[in-house]
């Protein structure tokens, strides 16, 4: 069931935002894709919170391995924040991309112009309130976190370069506790709870429906 949510002014509704947010490894990116691939890329952008990490080219690369990923403080999400409004207002923003190998921005970045709908993705969208008011609909993935570790040891080591050693020594000291101190709670601002993953097609398809009724929504309050 979803809330009702206070609109945002006339001037802000070209965009619908949603929202997906749950552990590293929840699936969040796989709803996001599976989203976009069954919406259309002329209809559906996906940005990941993942972009917006603080850059810290000043560190060396050691020193960027020991800081806490998983905390708020790693993101700048007043940048995004800042980019959202900016989309939700027609105009084009210069989305970061990141390097996870390297800890790192890259001196590239990716445009982004007006979509009708604009899917976040990333662990800590709900944690900061400014951002998740933003937002049209919030998902939150309930996956066991189990299932979470066994995905991001095959993802950071495969596609991220890092040792089994790494992984698990991040996961016991930053990732398990900041999921119980920040991403767990802040569960209570979703408005679906998506059990087993990005690949439950129930919820999938009630998540299309439910995006494509706040666009005529939007639609109708724009005419």
């Amino acid at each position: 069931m979803t809330r009702n949510r206070t609109p945002l002014p006339l001037t802000m509704q070209n965009s619908v935002i949603i929202g997906i947010s749950g552990a590293s490894g929840s699936g969040k990116s796989l709803l996001a894709s599976t989203l976009f691939n069954e919406l259309g890329s002329e209809q559906v952008v996906v940005i990941s919170e993942d972009s917006y990490y603080k850059n810290h080219p000043d560190l060396t690369f050691e020193e960027r391995g020991k800081i806490n990923y998983d905390h708020p403080d790693a993101f700048d999400h007043d940048l995004m924040i800042q980019h959202l409004k900016a989309l939700l207002a027609g105009r084009t923003v210069e989305v970061p991309i990141y390097n996870h190998s390297q800890h790192l921005r890259s001196e590239e970045t990716r445009p982004i112009g007006q979509h009708a709908i604009i899917v976040l993705e990333g662990i800590l969208l709900f944690v900061e309130k400014k951002l998740r008011e933003l937002m049209n609909i919030r998902v939150f993935m309930d996956t066991p976190m189990d299932i979470c570790l066994l995905r991001r040891i095959k993802r950071d080591v495969i596609h991220r370069a890092r040792t089994l050693e790494s992984v698990l020594e991040q996961y016991e000291t930053f990732v398990r506790p900041m999921y119980l101190q920040f991403i767990e709670p802040s569960k209570r601002y979703a408005d679906i709870i998506v059990p087993r993953g990005g690949e439950n097609r129930i919820a999938i398809d009630l998540i299309k429906a439910k995006m494509r009724e706040c666009l005529v929504d939007f639609n109708h309050h724009s005419e």
